[in-house]
């Protein structure tokens, strides 16, 4: 489970700061075959990191919703309060 997540942590993604949030896009390209863990809940969240370096820890259901037969892809934003909690988390393309 740990291979997943350091895979998914390797997700180009792109920081942006406002007033108040933290948003960060992403892209993702998982095959179905990677993602398993995630989707049986075996591993409880997933580790991205930002092109800043920056690690940030998402729950393994905010993810899970995503997966379908071909993996877990497209482009993502993740929009996070100055208090660490997640606002939304959506596929955007």
């Amino acid at each position: 489970s740990n291979d997943l997540c350091e895979k998914v942590s390797k997700a180009l993604a792109l920081v942006t700061m406002t007033n108040k949030d933290t948003i960060y896009f992403f892209t993702l390209n998982e095959p179905y075959s990677s993602c398993q863990a995630l989707y049986s809940g075996l591993v409880p969240h997933a580790v991205l990191t930002a092109e800043n370096g920056a690690r940030v820890q998402v729950p393994a259901g905010r993810v899970r919703q995503f997966i379908d037969s071909r993996g877990l892809c497209g482009r993502f934003r993740l929009i996070i309060t100055k208090e660490n909690k997640i606002k939304s988390f959506e596929r955007i393309r």
